[in-house]
């Protein structure tokens, strides 16, 4: 098959998956992309079916349906302390030396409406070292500025994590089979 016809099978290939795609809305406004929304952020989710209800309300582009998606803030929580994340700044508050083991920590944490950080659940922790490091590092951080919600301040949860050193690789984990 020659490059021009392979291309052209690409796009066309392309175009029909775009083509299937839904429309989507996140707090009544059109989103071309919703992969980078955390679960846990979604309040509801209505599905429309492509009918001529939804296509006259919508326009053509509805002929796959609509998903509206409402979320439990109009606007996000916002960590002002980085300009990069939370992550980041709290991985620089991290003393762990290159010589030191790889290793890694995740936090479930909620922002409350005061923007106080409260960690909720420990999801991973290879290293108790750093997990103590971490721990206080997050209640040492300055506070966010809460989501909101109709113009008021909304409690809100994200994921922190950190794996030090930068860079380095964790250790495979080591599998027993015994037969």
């Amino acid at each position: 098959m020659n490059r021009l016809l392979l291309a052209c099978v690409c796009c066309a290939a392309t175009l029909s998956v775009a083509a299937q795609q839904p429309l989507y809305f996140v707090n009544g406004t059109p989103a071309d992309d919703i992969a980078s929304i955390p679960p846990d952020d979604i309040e509801l989710v209505e599905e429309l079916p492509a009918d001529e209800e939804t296509i006259a309300r919508f326009g053509p582009r509805a002929s796959n349906g609509v998903i509206l998606i409402t979320l439990r803030y109009d606007e996000p929580a916002r960590f002002e302390a980085d300009s990069l994340s939370f992550g980041n700044y709290i991985a620089r508050r991290v003393r762990w030396e290159a010589h030191e083991p790889a290793a890694r920590v995740v936090l479930r944490y909620r922002i409350t409406t005061e923007g106080q950080t409260i960690v909720e659940d420990e999801l991973e922790s290879t290293d108790n070292r750093l997990k103590r490091r971490v721990l206080k590092a997050v209640e040492e951080a300055p506070r966010w500025r809460p989501a909101r919600k109709n113009g008021r301040a909304v409690e809100s949860e994200g994921v922190l994590r950190i794996q030090l050193p930068e860079g380095k690789r964790m250790p495979r984990q080591i599998e027993l089979v015994i037969r």
